[in-house]
């Protein structure tokens, strides 16, 4: 199958403020968002994508700008509303510290399958959605370009993480075990009869190697040669 960057946006005002942004516009990287983002597409810069998709929030269309800036041909972008933010509803724009001190804090910790945000949407529906809508772009990536085809996912750490929970074949309420770093890559490759996480949250090194990743086959025993390596 093709292979999919899901790349996390660069830091905000409002992450390194401490506020939960959600999906109130005009959040834009800060100067650091800038050069993570920058960083994060020197990394990608080494492999041809096919296609960018990226949810509608400013800050990820940045992120997602600044991927293209360094393709060479520039792949179509794509805006898909399912890998937006979670609606966090009446807790949007409110500081973590404040809401850590509700009770529903302790049900996103620990349960987040049960989690509703009041006046917004499940963390159950948030992650239907995002992997509804990965696995469909996906699949079109395959048919279009064939298994070889790399494309990025440009979406927000909430939604990465739910769809590395996913992948992982982990129950959501382990997705909090997961950690997506502003700017950082991770790396799925949807297989006929399971995904391979290639990679998760990282922030340093090219990812040239993808150029010459095998397809998704068995796993082998014992951990084989490593990826890109065809037996």
């Amino acid at each position: 199958m093709a292979t999919v960057l899901l790349v996390r946006h660069g830091r905000t005002t409002a992450n390194a403020t401490g506020v939960l942004a959600g999906r109130t516009p005009g959040v834009l990287l800060d100067d650091t968002g800038h050069a993570q983002a920058a960083r994060t597409a020197e990394r990608i810069a080494a492999v041809p994508l096919v296609a960018v998709v990226t949810s509608p929030l400013e800050r990820c269309r940045q992120t997602a700008q600044a991927v293209l800036d360094r393709q060479d041909p520039v792949p179509p972008t794509r805006v898909d509303d399912r890998v937006t933010e979670c609606d966090y509803g009446s807790w949007q724009n409110r500081s973590l510290a404040d809401l850590a001190t509700e009770p529903l804090w302790a049900t996103v910790q620990t349960q987040p399958s049960a989690a509703v945000f009041p006046g917004g949407e499940s963390l159950r529906a948030m992650q239907a959605r995002a992997v509804a809508a990965v696995r469909e772009h996906d699949a079109a990536v395959e048919a279009e370009h064939g298994p070889g085809a790399v494309f990025a996912v440009v979406t927000h750490g909430d939604i990465v993480k739910a769809l590395l929970a996913d992948a992982l074949g982990m129950h959501l309420d382990l997705f909090q075990r997961i950690g997506a770093g502003p700017a950082s890559v991770s790396v799925v490759r949807y297989g006929p009869t399971r995904p391979d996480v290639v990679a998760t949250n990282t922030d340093a090194g090219d990812l040239s190697w993808l150029r010459g990743a095998a397809p998704v086959g068995d796993a082998p025993v014992g951990g084989g040669a490593g990826v890109g390596v065809r037996s």
